[in-house]
C-alpha cells in the first residue's frame, strides 16, 4: 500500500509558471486531501466517471476545462497543471476533468451564445458529461476518410453513421460531433455539430472495453435530425474547428502522461530506498540509482516540453501545432518506458492487479494513440518543420 500523499511541486519555480499557477496547484492539492478521490467506487467505471464529474464541478475545477464556461480563455498550463496532478492520483480522475474541456472546446470556440448559455454552465458544474466524437473505424488519423454525413433539410440537419471510439460514449449528455456536409472534398467538407443524447435518432451501437477501463463506445445516428442553429461555424469548418480544439488540449495529454510517469518514479523511489536486497537496498544498487537516474531526467525534459507548448500558447499566443506534437509524442513516449522501469524495479509485485505501477502501466499505453498516435506527431513535426522552411 502507497503512502504518498502527493506529487512534488518543484517545477513550479520554472519561469512558464506565474502566482496563479501555484493557486492553482494548491487548488488541486487540497480537493485530492480531501479525499474526494480516494472514496469513489472504481469498480463501477460509468458511476464513478459520473461521480468524479460532480466532485470536480463542485469545487470549481471543471471551470479550468472550459474556461470557466465559456467566460474566460481557456489557460493551457492550468490544464495541464490539472491533468498532471489528476493523473498522478487517479487516471480516471484525470479523464473525467480532460473530456470536460475536450468535449465543449468546440463549442466556446465557434458555438453560438444561445448554444453557449445552454451547454458550458451545466458541463462546468459537472451537472451535464460531454463528449468530442470525430474518430470513425476507418478515419481515426486519416479525417479526411470520414463517412458519417449530415445533410441540410430545410432549418434542420439530418445525420447519418457512426462514430466508434468516443470516450464518455453511453454516459455523455451532449456531444460535439463531426460530419461530411460536402461543402468541398476531403476535411474542407466536414462541419461540426451540438448532439443531445435524448436526441431522436441517436444510440449507442455498442461499448468497448479496454485495457485502462473508462466509458467509451461505438455511437450511431439513424436519420438523427438536429436544428440548424446547433452546427459550430459555417458549412465545411469542421476540421478546422477540431484541429484547433485538439490544440489546445493536446499538450495537456502530456502533462497527463507527465503525472502517470511521476507517480511511477515516486512510488519506484520509495520502493528502493525499502526493499530489503544483498544485505542493503535495491536502492543502493548501481544498476537501480541508473533506472532512477534515467527516469528523472526523461521526466523533466518531457516537462519542459510540455510547459513551454502551454506557456507559447498562453503567453506568446503563437501557434503550437508544431511544440504541442513534439510534447505529446516525448512525454507519452517517456512515461511509457518509465513505468516500465518502475513495474521491473518492483519485480513480481509490479504485475500484481492492484498495485498501482500496475494500473499505471495500463493507464499509460491509450496515451501513446489517442489525440494523434505517436508516429502521426512525428508526421506533424516534420511539416511543419518543411512548412516554415
Amino acid at each position: 500500500m502507497s503512502t504518498l500523499t502527493g506529487p512534488t511541486r518543484d517545477h513550479l519555480d520554472w519561469p512558464f509558471f506565474g502566482s496563479e499557477h501555484r493557486a492553482v496547484a494548491e487548488r488541486l492539492d487540497a480537493f485530492a486531501a480531501s479525499g474526494a478521490l480516494a472514496s469513489v467506487d472504481h469498480h463501477d467505471t460509468d458511476n464513478a466517471c459520473r461521480d468524479l464529474v460532480r466532485r470536480l464541478g463542485e469545487v470549481g475545477l471543471l471551470g479550468l476545462a472550459t474556461g470557466d464556461a465559456g467566460k474566460t480563455a481557456i489557460d493551457s498550463r492550468s490544464v495541464c497543471l490539472a491533468r498532471e496532478t489528476l493523473a498522478w492520483h487517479d487516471g480516471l480522475a484525470d479523464f473525467a476533468f480532460a473530456m470536460q474541456g475536450l468535449g465543449t472546446g468546440a463549442i466556446g470556440l465557434s458555438g453560438s451564445d444561445e448554444l453557449k448559455a445552454a451547454v458550458l454552465q451545466k458541463v462546468t458544474s459537472g451537472e451535464w458529461i460531454s463528449a468530442f466524437a470525430l474518430s470513425e473505424k476507418e478515419a481515426g488519423s486519416d479525417v479526411a476518410a470520414m463517412a458519417c454525413a449530415a445533410r441540410e433539410d430545410g432549418d434542420s440537419y439530418v445525420l447519418d453513421g457512426e462514430k466508434t471510439w468516443i470516450s464518455n460514449g453511453g454516459i455523455a449528455d451532449v456531444y460535439t460531433v463531426f460530419a461530411r456536409t460536402g461543402e468541398a472534398p476531403g476535411t474542407r467538407g466536414i462541419s461540426a455539430f451540438v448532439v443531445f443524447a435524448d436526441d431522436p435518432g441517436f444510440s449507442i451501437a455498442e461499448r468497448i472495453d479496454v485495457i485502462a477501463p473508462h466509458p467509451l463506445a461505438t455511437i450511431r445516428f439513424d436519420g438523427c435530425r438536429i436544428p440548424a442553429s446547433r452546427r459550430l461555424g459555417a458549412p465545411g469548418e469542421g476540421f478546422k474547428i477540431a484541429m484547433r480544439t485538439l490544440d489546445i488540449f493536446r499538450a495537456s495529454v502530456a502533462a497527463a502522461a507527465l503525472g502517470f510517469a511521476r507517480r511511477a518514479l515516486d512510488e519506484a523511489l520509495a520502493h528502493a530506498k525499502n526493499r530489503k536486497m544483498f544485505g542493503a537496498t535495491l536502492g543502493d544498487l548501481q544498476l537501480t540509482q541508473a533506472s532512477l537516474g534515467d527516469m528523472a531526467t526523461g521526466i523533466d525534459a518531457a516537462a519542459l516540453l510540455t510547459y513551454r507548448a502551454a506557456w507559447r500558447r498562453d503567453v506568446q499566443k503563437l501557434p503550437t501545432t508544431k511544440e504541442a506534437a513534439m510534447a505529446k509524442m516525448t512525454a507519452t513516449e517517456t512515461a511509457q518506458s518509465v513505468i516500465d522501469r518502475a513495474v521491473q524495479l518492483f519485480g513480481g509485485r509490479g504485475v500484481r492487479t492492484g498495485e498501482i505501477v500496475e494500473s499505471l502501466y495500463r493507464e499509460i499505453r491509450a496515451l501513446r494513440i489517442y489525440e494523434g498516435a505517436t508516429e502521426v506527431q512525428k508526421l506533424i513535426v516534420a511539416r511543419e518543420l518543411i512548412k516554415a522552411g
